[in-house]
């Protein structure tokens, strides 16, 4: 089907962008320049919201606004894979606006102009990756996320978020300008163009190409896209966890990784194809290494007594399911690792905002600290239960639905090993999620810390969208369908 064209891409897009220009005019005024946020965050969300029946029809949506050179434009399309990441991305700024006006308000942080700025232009960069319709746009809005996101991972102004914020840019623009950069470059002068093949199935390399240079490209891009969080290359994300608590539910839910995961599967389906994948043999290989990730980093999780550090590494482990899926190049793994993006999004960003309440109503950070928490704050330990249960994949929680599709993934993949791995880090993902709920109902809080926990619940602004994202998680577990049904349109 050929592309129709759709100026309301270009609105999406620009919508962040104009939020992000009004929250600075708005300056210290708190109440406008939030406003302004909401305004543009509804606004996005509707155009998303809008294009939604279209895609979903079959109907594939682009947007030209400009030509550099032949074969290199600048351009915008909504297919089925954007619209899952799109439809997460805009829906969760919404509740993390007001989340972010409780946490920031209630904690008294400095220089919230520029935090609000800095969050809506990150969202511009995630929208625009979402709708990228070639490698040269979506690598121009790659590098708008990373460059964005460093004032908000160095918010503090402290040695300590210096040093979070320095590795941040020194893992992520190394990586691009080292990896990427070459590999667009290649991939044009063997192509003349560098736009994504039309299916997931054929990719847009010629069978002539030499098979180890196709196979370069594939390891350069792999590691390139360093916000997907591979191990060795995933130490920027831990450092990280120095920002303010709304920074790191969006970095680690929303918008710095799965624009890392998102690039990835973008390039091993709509570059490489699965077919190319199949005959070269990089499916299982990508598997199995990234497989690694996903065990070592629930195992170093299970070490930290920091509940956002904890959960950082658990979105360490978390983002390699979706890549493994994919890898796995069957029908039911492809589906299980892109229904993953939302399924993920919605519990990790609920996990975040309840490690924020906690931190805002009872000054704890260590889980150590939270014995008997849970029966003061019984509402956000009981929202990061249930966000839990989807991380560990039970029922009938979102993260449910991606496990499943990736266990029948990798038996249609005839891999043992692969089923195994995914059970034990079950198996892990359990260990390390369920002490924090379990302590925090049924521990007993040390008698000198009583006072301590005679503050109840977060503030409201804080509490209603962690109950909500919670709900959503539950909601994507019982009716998968909205983003199952894209995952499966994906599919070659």
């Amino acid at each position: 089907m050929e592309p129709v064209d759709d100026p309301r891409l270009l609105y999406a897009v620009l919508a962040p962008l104009l939020g992000a220009g009004a929250v600075m005019a708005a300056g210290k005024r708190p109440n406008l320049r939030e406003g302004c946020s909401l305004v543009a965050a509804l606004v996005l969300f509707a155009i998303v919201a809008s294009l939604v029946p279209a895609v979903r029809e079959g109907a594939v949506l682009s947007y030209t606004l400009f030509e550099l050179l032949p074969g290199l434009s600048f351009t915008l399309r909504a297919d089925p894979l954007a619209m899952i990441f799109a439809v997460v991305a805009s829906l969760l700024w919404i509740l993390t606006i007001f989340y972010a006006a409780g946490y920031m308000r209630g904690l008294k942080e400095h220089a919230q102009t520029r935090f609000n700025t800095c969050f809506a232009l990150a969202i511009f960069g995630a929208i625009g990756c979402a709708f990228s319709d070639n490698l040269l746009t979506l690598y121009l809005f790659y590098e708008i996320v990373s460059v964005t996101t460093y004032p908000l991972v160095a918010h503090h102004q402290d040695e300590e978020g210096y040093e979070g914020g320095r590795k941040y840019m020194i893992y992520l623009t190394t990586t691009a300008k080292a990896l990427l950069l070459p590999a667009l470059a290649l991939l044009y002068v063997l192509n003349g163009n560098l736009d994504f093949a039309p299916d997931s199935a054929s990719g847009v390399l010629s069978p002539e190409v030499h098979k180890g240079v196709v196979t370069g490209l594939y390891v350069a891009f792999l590691f390139g896209f360093a916000k997907n969080g591979i191990m060795p290359l995933h130490h920027w994300l831990p450092g990280a966890m120095v920002a303010p608590t709304p920074v790191s539910a969006l970095l680690h839910a929303v918008a710095v990784v799965k624009v890392g995961v998102f690039s990835t599967v973008r390039v091993m389906l709509f570059v490489f194809g699965t077919d190319t994948m199949q005959t070269l043999g990089l499916g299982m290989p990508t598997a199995y290494f990234v497989s690694i990730t996903i065990l070592v980093a629930s195992i170093i999780a299970l070490t930290k007594d920091n509940l956002k550090t904890r959960l950082a590494y658990s979105t360490v482990s978390q983002l390699s399911y979706i890549i493994l899926g994919v890898a796995l190049l069957t029908p039911a793994g492809i589906e299980g690792g892109l229904v993953h993006i939302a399924n993920h999004a919605f519990s990790k960003i609920t996990l975040f905002f309840c490690a924020g309440a906690i931190y805002v109503a009872a000054h704890k950070k260590n889980i150590s600290d939270m014995s008997g928490l849970g029966r003061v704050m019984p509402w956000t330990f009981g929202a990061f239960a249930v966000a839990s249960l989807s991380m560990i994949g039970a029922p009938p929680v979102a993260g449910f639905v991606s496990k499943w599709y990736l266990l029948v993934g990798a038996w249609d993949a005839g891999s043992v090993g692969l089923i195994l791995v995914l059970l034990a880090s079950t198996i892990l993902n359990a260990a390390y999620f369920a002490p924090v709920a379990i302590k925090a109902f049924f521990g007993k809080p040390p008698a000198a810390s009583a006072a301590d926990h005679a503050h109840g619940e977060a503030p409201p602004a804080m509490l209603v969208p962690l109950l909500v994202t919670a709900a959503l998680s539950v909601v994507a577990g019982v009716y998968p369908d909205f983003f199952m049904h894209f995952a499966r349109a994906v599919l070659p």
